[in-house]
């Protein structure tokens, strides 16, 4: 028998859909002694692993003082308060790990082009 089918597995609704290349701001719950705490680690998405189950989590990838630091979440924790998608980059790849030997400028990513809005057709004068 499969754990996740003994096991009612939800996915963490405060989580919403993000992709690699977008710069996310993660709260999470932290437990220093018998005090709680929210932290926030704002930076990049270099991967989502795992896929959908009950094992899927994502890393997160930020620079620090120069030093790049990084972090992986898991979809189905409830220590995770809550993603906010600050920026959707456009990339090429699923796996950003040549982000981890750039710095600086080099290691930006383009921000994905938005459709622009349609505007309103002249009535024909005449």
């Amino acid at each position: 028998m499969d754990a996740a089918q003994l096991l009612k597995t939800e996915r963490n609704p405060n989580i919403p859909d993000f992709g690699p290349g977008d710069s996310v701001k993660v709260n999470f719950r932290i437990r220093e002694g018998d005090r709680e705490r929210i932290q926030v680690f704002q930076g990049v998405v270099i991967r989502l692993q795992n896929g959908n189950g009950p094992a899927a989590n994502f890393t997160v990838r930020r620079i620090s003082g120069g030093i790049g630091i990084e972090r992986i979440f898991p979809f189905y924790s409830p220590l995770v308060e809550s993603v906010e998608v600050t920026r959707q980059g456009s990339v090429r790849r699923a796996k950003l790990y040549y982000l981890r030997g750039l710095q600086g400028r080099a290691a930006r990513i383009k921000e994905k082009a938005r459709p622009r809005p349609q505007r309103a057709q002249p009535a024909d004068q005449g």
